[in-house]
C-alpha cells in the first residue's frame, strides 16, 4: 500500500491505495468522484479524461502514485460560484450530450483544447483532436458546435478582460 496525497479540484486530499490502482479508480471509490467515468480502462474511449497538472489525461493510464503530488481537476471542479463552466454551459445549450455517459470526459478535452488554442480553433481540429473521445450515441455534430460555441464565448471574454 502507498500514500497518495493530491490536489484535487482546489482541495489537498490523501489516501492508500495499492501501487496497481488506476488514478481514474482512485478518484471514483477514495474520493468519491464518480463524475470520471470508467468505460474501458485502455485508453480507447476518453471518458476518464481528467486535468493533471493543467493538461487533459486519461486517469485510467496513470497509476495513483505516480500522480501523488499533482494537481487534478475533474468535472466536478469546474463550477465555479454555482456557475457551469463556458464549456459545459455549451454543451447543455448546443445539445451536444445524450446519455451523458462520454460528457465529462469530452468537456475535459475540450476546456483543454481550447486553453491551449487560445481561440483558434476550427471545427477540423475540433474533430481531430476529439478523436481519443468516443461517443456512441451521438454524430458528434452538436458536440462540435458546442465546443465551438465554447471557444469563441472564452475568447470573447478574455479579450473583454483585456
Amino acid at each position: 500500500m502507498s500514500k497518495v496525497t493530491l490536489t484535487v479540484n482546489g482541495r489537498t486530499v490523501s489516501g492508500e491505495c495499492e501501487d496497481r490502482t488506476l488514478l481514474v479508480h482512485f478518484i471514483r471509490e477514495k474520493l468519491g468522484l464518480t463524475g470520471t467515468h470508467v468505460g474501458c480502462d485502455t485508453t480507447q474511449c476518453g471518458a476518464c479524461v481528467i486535468h493533471m497538472d493543467g493538461k487533459s489525461v486519461k486517469s485510467c493510464s496513470v497509476l495513483a502514485v505516480q500522480a501523488s503530488g499533482s494537481d487534478i481537476t475533474t468535472i466536478e471542479g469546474l463550477v465555479a460560484n454555482g456557475e457551469l463552466h463556458p464549456v459545459q454551459a455549451a454543451f447543455k445549450e448546443h445539445h451536444g450530450l445524450q446519455c451523458g455517459f462520454c460528457t465529462p470526459g469530452m468537456v475535459m478535452t475540450a476546456v483543454d483544447m481550447i486553453n491551449r488554442h487560445g481561440g483558434m480553433l476550427d471545427e477540423e481540429t475540433v474533430r481531430a483532436e476529439l478523436e481519443g473521445n468516443i461517443c456512441r450515441c451521438t454524430g458528434y455534430h452538436n458536440i462540435v458546435k458546442a465546443v465551438l460555441s465554447a471557444n469563441a464565448a472564452m475568447h470573447a471574454a478574455k479579450q473583454a478582460a483585456e
